[in-house]
């Protein structure tokens, strides 16, 4: 909703133009800083350095770039709503600005989407491979094929192979897979939501251009179809024309054989005088 300037119009709008520009050039510097964060440490994600510590400061510091994103191309469309200044001066000015505020602005959130797929795949990986060896070390709790010294041994009681399991569950700690499963289902969401981001801002830079060629098109597509059908129009005129005369002329070479055919029949039947 555009607010109204009245006479010092010209004034606000460049104050408010300036306080945006501002406000979105530091919010972008901010998030360039903690995407580099965000990019080391998804690279520790699976090596030594890899901890829990470490996937938890990584949720928090993505959720904060994630807010801050929103934040910043909210404030964005709001430099868009702006009403243009009266100096064409001005207002080149400002379309400069806002142009390569919004290339930064995406090249930062390609960045931070790359950055959260790339974890989103590392947390699913990592989440598979525990899974493994939770299975391995189910199946190798009793081998009885082992080794030969095995060879002849009695399985284990079932209540030692519950405490087994019980064991083995307590070793991959299952609780941490759910909550690596749920961490991966909110990176996803983010995901989700960056690319809408994406999307929207899109849909800011391009919207007028697009509308008017989509317009431009639909007229462009309405002239020919009128132009197509004004020629079947006449190129159906003069078939009805040509057919029109073929039927008269069918119709005369049809009576004149009638009449040479009964002239025929009466001379064939008449008695001789």
């Amino acid at each position: 909703m555009q607010k109204d300037y009245g006479s010092s119009g010209k004034a606000i709008t460049s104050m408010e133009f300036g306080k945006l520009a501002q406000n979105v050039g530091s919010n972008i510097q901010r998030m360039s800083s903690q995407i580099s964060d965000v990019e080391r440490m998804v690279r520790q994600i699976g090596t030594p350095s890899d901890s829990t510590d470490l996937r938890e400061r990584l949720h928090t510091l993505t959720h904060g770039v994630h807010d801050m994103a929103k934040q910043t191309g909210e404030m964005i469309k709001e430099m868009g709503n702006l009403p243009p200044t009266y100096q064409q001066t001005d207002q080149r000015q400002q379309k400069l600005l806002k142009e390569n505020l919004v290339r930064q602005f995406s090249d930062a959130l390609d960045r931070f989407q790359k950055a959260q797929r790339l974890a989103a795949q590392k947390e699913r990986e990592s989440v598979v491979r525990a899974r493994a060896q939770s299975s391995n070390n189910a199946q190798t709790e009793w081998n009885p094929f082992e080794d030969g010294s095995q060879a002849g041994r009695a399985p284990p009681p079932p209540y030692m192979q519950n405490q087994t399991v019980l064991q083995v569950e307590d070793d991959v700690d299952i609780q941490a897979l759910r909550e690596r499963e749920e961490a991966i289902r909110r990176l996803e969401a983010d995901i989700g939501d960056v690319n809408q981001i994406f999307k929207d801002l899109a849909v800011l830079v391009h919207e007028q251009g697009e509308i008017i060629d989509s317009i431009e098109a639909n007229v462009e597509g309405a002239q020919v179809h009128v132009e197509q059908g004004t020629t079947q129009l006449s190129e159906a005129r003069r078939y009805q024309t040509k057919a029109r005369k073929k039927m008269v002329c069918i119709i005369g070479v049809l009576a004149v054989a009638a009449l040479v055919l009964a002239l025929i029949i009466y001379f064939s039947v008449k008695p001789s005088s």
